[in-house]
C-alpha cells in the first residue's frame, strides 16, 4: 500500500511495498511513484489511470512494477483518490494485491501490444496517443468500462 500526493510523489508506503520495491521508507518518501516503473509498462495505461482519478473515480488496473535491482512483479492495483472535505483531491491511496493468473494471461500481450505501438511512434507523444486510442477502441468494441473490462478477467 502506498499514498501519493496530487503529483504522484509517495507520501506514505507500507512495509511490504518497501520490501518489494526494495527501497528503505526514507528513500521512498518524497520520490515519485515512477521509482517503480517498469520500462514495459505502457503509458496508455498510466494515461487512464490518471485520468481517471483526476476525475475523482477510483479505478482497477493491472500493473508491471520494478524493484531497484531490476526484478519485476505484477500486481493488481486499486487506487482512490483521497478528497478534503469539500471535494478537492489532496492525493491518492493505492492498495495492490496479487494478480490472478488467467487476468495476466490477457493482460500481458495486450499490455505487450500497447508498448509496441508506444515504441514505434516517431515522438513519445504520438505514441502515448496512438496507444490510448488503441485502449479506448478495445473497450469501445467490448462495450465496456476499463473496470469492467480488467475484472471480466477473472470470471
Amino acid at each position: 500500500m502506498s499514498k501519493t500526493d496530487t503529483k504522484g510523489i509517495i507520501t506514505y508506503a507500507n512495509d511490504i511495498f518497501l520490501e518489494l520495491a526494495g527501497i528503505t521508507e526514507a528513500q521512498a518518501i518524497g520520490a515519485p511513484h515512477s521509482v517503480i516503473r517498469h520500462p514495459d509498462m505502457p503509458r496508455a495505461v498510466f494515461k487512464l489511470l490518471w485520468d481517471t482519478l483526476l476525475e475523482g473515480n477510483e479505478i482497477f488496473a493491472y500493473v508491471l512494477n520494478m524493484s531497484v535491482t531490476g526484478d519485476h512483479y505484477w500486481v493488481f492495483a486499486h487506487v482512490t483518490p483521497t478528497f478534503t472535505v469539500d471535494g478537492g483531491i489532496t492525493g491518492f491511496h493505492s492498495n495492490r494485491r496479487v494478480p490472478e493468473k488467467a487476468a495476466l494471461e490477457v493482460v500481458k500481450p495486450l499490455y505487450a501490444s500497447l508498448k509496441a505501438i508506444e515504441d514505434q511512434a516517431s515522438d513519445r507523444a504520438s505514441g502515448l496517443q496512438a496507444s490510448f486510442t488503441a485502449v479506448l477502441e478495445l473497450l469501445r468494441d467490448k462495450g465496456m468500462s476499463y473496470d469492467e473490462f480488467v475484472f471480466s478477467l477473472t470470471r
